[in-house]
């Protein structure tokens, strides 16, 4: 499990805008890495419109915003297009990410048990360290929480 102040694990992912996306790439800039369970599902289109619609303020601060799903690319772009979303998505088909960040995990649904992403952002800083994580996150009001940490660190 990771925590806050460890390093945060690198990545390379392919990203809805066709390229290859690492964490290591985003040396010197604070990074906003949030997991979701699923495209196009409630929660998680609110939450990426939510992210979409503040990106730029994420960007004034120098914060780079990522969103990561098990979801393909084709899924991804489907759902881009869909939900005009401006924040990059990326796929972890294999959940190998999922599983380094500690978010695949056992879920219960109406006593059903299954695997699958909980909810969660990683604030990692400009040298790759954890500096807050939010777990288990419920959507309203997540997007301006993260915001406003971000924007307070950089105070």
């Amino acid at each position: 499990m990771l925590n806050i102040g460890d390093k945060a694990p690198d990545f390379n992912l392919p990203c809805s805008d066709g390229t290859s996306v690492s964490l290591s790439q985003f040396s010197g800039h604070p990074v906003v890495l949030f997991f979701y369970p699923r495209d196009d599902t409630p929660g998680c289109t609110t939450e990426c419109i939510n992210f979409s619609k503040v990106k730029d303020d994420f960007e004034a601060t120098g914060a780079v915003l990522l969103g990561i799903s098990k979801d393909s690319l084709h899924s991804h772009t489907k759902f881009i297009d869909k939900h005009q979303l401006s924040v990059p998505l990326l796929s972890d088909e294999n959940g190998t990410t999922c599983e380094d960040y500690g978010v695949w995990k056992e879920k219960n649904m109406y006593g059903k048990t299954y695997m699958g992403i909980e909810r969660s952002t990683f604030l990692i800083d400009s040298n790759g360290i954890i500096y807050q994580i939010w777990r288990k996150v419920k959507v309203a009001q997540h997007v301006e929480n993260v915001l406003n940490t971000v924007q307070s660190s950089k105070s």
